[in-house]
């Protein structure tokens, strides 16, 4: 799991724990299914009504990957292209089309393809981008659901509680004082939720989501700047050097350890 949201949880727990058993006299008085049920029914049926199925499908199943430990190694995708752009600058090409079945990734795989099949090197660049731009705003889309669903929440929240204040207006007639107050008690629990809900599930996994969305830009970009060097026959020493450089400034984002000091590339992208 990934430790920056397992603390999250951990922490979320504590601090609801604290507010029940501390800050209330009755705990289960914060337990109500109706008001659960507004606050999600209403989120997952706006949600359901602004977005196709598809995709609304497909982004909760992002959480996973959210909750997961996922480590983008950029180490690993550099050796990936100095291996087979020395392979490629030793003329062997059936070594290369062995080492490139053998990579993961599907963006370094076409840009290597590209090279290999001697795509001029703008068309390959053009190809690449078009591609990056169109993962940025996937993904980007992706997190705003989650930001849609946060703004829901809490307003189905505050439906709950004027539902609530409605049946306490018909109490208060009758002059029942306790009757009255455990109605309002209930119809604040839906306000309480909404919050709870937006601020500690749905805004977190979008900034979750936006985070991952940088580091898989970073990583792709590198892979660009890889593939133009491939493309115009540096050196595979060269290579690696330079986009050891590249990504030098987002280490701390990506590992855990201490990052390098950026060195000066020596050569640019075209």
């Amino acid at each position: 799991m990934n430790p920056s949201t397992l603390i999250g949880m951990i922490a979320s727990v504590v601090l609801m724990a604290v507010i029940l058993l501390f800050a209330v006299d009755d705990p289960l008085r914060f337990i109500d299914a109706p008001s659960i049920a507004i606050v999600l029914g209403g989120t997952l049926a706006a949600t359901f009504l602004s977005y196709p199925l598809r995709e609304v499908l497909r982004v909760f199943q992002l959480v996973g990957k959210v909750i997961r430990q996922e480590r983008i190694d950029t180490k690993l995708h550099i050796e990936e292209l100095v291996v087979i752009s020395r392979l490629w600058m030793q003329g062997d090409l059936q070594a290369v089309e062995r080492a490139l079945a053998q990579i993961q990734n599907p963006f370094l795989r076409t840009g290597v393809q590209l090279v290999i099949d001697h795509t001029p090197e703008d068309e390959i660049i053009d190809l690449l981008q078009w591609r990056i731009a169109h993962m940025r705003s996937r993904e980007a889309a992706e997190a705003q659901i989650f930001r849609l669903m946060a703004t829901y929440a809490p307003a189905f929240g505050m439906l709950g509680t004027l539902l609530g204040l409605i049946n306490l207006m018909e109490l208060i007639g009758a002059g029942d004082m306790k009757a009255i107050g455990q109605q309002l008690a209930i119809a604040l629990i839906t306000t309480f939720y909404g919050i709870l809900l937006a601020n500690l599930v749905f805004k977190p996994i979008a900034v979750k989501l936006e985070r991952r969305t940088e580091q898989r830009l970073v990583l792709m970009n590198m892979v660009l700047e890889g593939i133009s060097l491939m493309h115009a026959g540096r050196s595979p020493a060269l290579m690696r050097e330079t986009l050891k450089a590249f990504v030098a400034q987002y280490d701390d984002e990506i590992y855990d350890g201490k990052p390098e000091r950026p060195a000066k590339p020596s050569h640019g992208h075209r």
